[in-house]
């Protein structure tokens, strides 16, 4: 809703089909969301040459931009902070663990977060799991198709995959065991239950 908003903004005679384009979503849902959005009074709209329309943002529609901005940015930041201690949460227990190297089971913003938090653990990340980002770097850190393309192995493998954490930590578990996995309870993962 803020990026269709913001691009109303930015470009008031944008068609329906280039806005679904920009924000990759398809073209009903655009049409779907600007019909909210007039509905709400967030964004008038005026017939243009060429049976084509303008869109603007209405003063409403500014302040509800500014609003789901703000709302956005304050999600953002309390992702972080819980991410932040999770993941340095995780590279202690890895460390009581004995655990030197790490690998990372999805990549993303969470990955990124745990790559720093093992950094200032003084934990090595020798790879990611994340099939589809395979042969990507992030962070300086190579992405690969599974845990057994990792030379040398890992000591231990963190699960920071955000989408279908659970399916990827059974995936993790089959190849390495339950005792060299552990997942961030941010995710809401059941694990497997290992002697400690």
């Amino acid at each position: 809703m803020v990026e269709l908003l913001s691009r109303v903004e930015r470009e008031a005679n944008v068609s329906q089909r280039k806005l679904a384009t920009d924000l990759g979503v398809a073209l009903g849902l655009v049409n779907t969301y600007l019909k909210r959005c007039v509905r709400k009074g967030l964004i008038k709209v005026r017939e243009a040459p060429s049976r084509r329309y303008a869109y603007y943002l209405t003063p409403k529609g500014f302040a509800e931009k500014s609003r789901l901005t703000a709302e956005y940015l304050s999600w953002s930041l309390t992702f972080f902070r819980r991410a932040r201690g999770e993941c340095g949460d995780a590279m202690a227990e890895a460390q009581r663990r004995g655990w030197r190297r790490v690998g990372l089971a999805g990549a993303g913003d969470l990955a990124e977060i745990a790559i720093l938090s093992a950094s200032e653990a003084g934990i090595v990340v020798a790879g990611i799991v994340d099939p589809a980002e395979a042969g990507k770097m992030l962070l300086g850190v190579v992405t690969i198709a599974g845990p057994a393309e990792l030379s040398p192995t890992a000591d231990g493998w963190i699960i920071t995959a955000i989408n279908e954490p659970q399916s990827v930590y059974d995936r993790i578990v089959r190849v390495v065991g339950p005792e060299h996995a552990i997942a961030l309870p941010m995710l809401s993962v059941r694990e497997v239950a290992t002697e400690r």
